[in-house]
Parts: C-alpha cells; sequence; structure tokens
C-alpha cells in the first residue's frame, strides 16, 4: 500500500548538486521549482529531491555507538562496480566492508553529505 515517495537531500547550491546527481547518480530531472528541484534515478520509484538550504546541514544521526548513521541507503546489484564508479568520478569513498553477509561503503556528496551503498558482491 505504502511506498517511499521522495527522498529530500538539503544543498546550499541547487544547479550544481543537481548536475553532481545527474553526473554521478545518472539522476534525471523532473522538475524545478525556486528551492527544490525533483530528481529520478532510473532504476526504482523513489525520487530525490533536492532542497535548497542557507547553510550546509547534515544527513545522518548518531547513536550511542561512535559511528556516522545514515539515514537511507542506495542498493546496487555489483557492489564493487557501484564503487569503482564512484572512484572514477572522484567521490570520497570508505572501504568495501562485510556487515553479516551484506557489503556497503560510504560516499560523500558535494556538500560532504554521507550516504550508504549496499549491494552484493559479484
Amino acid at each position: 500500500m505504502f511506498k517511499i515517495g521522495s527522498i529530500f537531500i538539503p544543498v546550499t547550491d541547487l544547479e550544481q548538486s543537481a548536475d553532481w546527481y545527474k553526473t554521478v547518480l545518472g539522476a534525471k530531472k523532473i522538475g524545478s521549482w525556486e528551492t527544490g528541484i525533483g530528481m529520478y534515478l532510473e532504476s526504482g520509484t523513489t525520487q530525490l529531491t533536492l532542497i535548497k538550504t542557507d547553510s550546509s546541514q547534515t544527513t545522518e544521526f548518531q547513536t550511542q555507538v561512535p559511528q556516522r548513521n545514515v539515514y537511507y541507503n542506495f542498493v546496487v546489484e555489483n557492489i564493487e562496480a557501484a564503487h569503482q564508479h564512484f572512484v572514477h568520478h572522484n567521490v570520497s569513498v570508505t572501504a568495501i566492508e562485510n556487515f553479516n553477509g551484506i557489503k556497503s561503503f560510504n560516499f560523500f556528496d558535494l556538500e560532504n553529505h554521507l550516504f550508504s551503498v549496499t549491494g552484493r558482491q559479484s
């Protein structure tokens, strides 16, 4: 019955961020307005919405364990290919880690927002 419609990402520069998400994630623009740009990824139905903010804001939360945690992650079929894709685009990434059979790594966008990618190893 329910599904996630859009994930909102705070950014200070709409056009620069939209270009980055287009180049790095392959996001396509749906539409724009004064304070936002709607985008979608070709696979899946969840949309990304970039929202203009006056200052940089976080996309992560803290727990009792001293580690950075993301609110959501991106899922890929081939974790190594995705990791290499980010490296090829000079995106800051962490090493691929295995958490009880789930492989993942983190990456950072232009505003140093933390995001996670999970997927299978091929």
